[in-house]
C-alpha cells in the first residue's frame, strides 16, 4: 500500500477477475454471436442449434459474472449498515456525528458523504 487510502484510491481493481475474467467472458460471448451469425448465413440446423446454445451459455456466464460481484458487496454492505451508514465507515470518529447530522438532514448519497470526509480512514478489508 504505497498511499494511503482516500475518496480518489479507495476502488480495487483485481487484475485476474477485472481483466481476466471478465475479458474471456465477453470474448467468448461475442465468438458466440459471430458463430451463431455465421450458422444463420450458411443453413444446417444441427449448427444453428449449437450455436444458439453457445450464446444462450456464454450470456449466462456473463450474467453470473457480474451478480458473482454485487452479491457479495450487498452482504458487505449489509453487514456495515449495522454498524454505521455505508459511507461513514470511511470518516474518522471525530468527523461521524456532523456527517449522521448532514446525511440524514440532506438525505446526501453515498458519494456526497465520501466527498465531504476531510480525515479518510481507511477501509483495507474490502474485498
Amino acid at each position: 500500500m504505497s498511499e494511503p487510502q482516500s475518496f480518489k484510491n479507495h476502488g480495487r481493481f483485481d487484475p485476474a477477475y477485472h481483466a481476466v475474467a471478465s475479458g474471456l467472458l465477453l470474448a467468448a460471448l461475442i465468438l458466440a454471436i459471430t458463430i451463431l451469425v455465421r450458422s444463420v448465413l450458411a443453413p444446417g440446423a444441427h449448427h444453428l442449434l449449437i450455436s444458439i446454445w453457445l450464446v444462450v451459455v456464454s450470456v449466462a456466464l456473463v450474467i453470473i459474472l457480474l451478480k458473482e460481484r454485487l452479491y457479495p458487496l450487498k452482504v458487505q454492505d449489509r453487514v456495515i449498515r449495522l454498524e454505521e451508514l455505508i459511507a461513514l465507515r470511511f470518516a474518522s470518529d471525530a468527523e461521524i456525528p456532523a456527517l449522521v447530522e448532514l446525511t440524514l438532514e440532506k438525505r446526501l448519497s453515498r458519494k456526497e458523504i465520501k466527498e465531504r470526509i476531510q480525515n479518510w480512514r481507511p477501509d483495507y478489508w474490502r474485498v
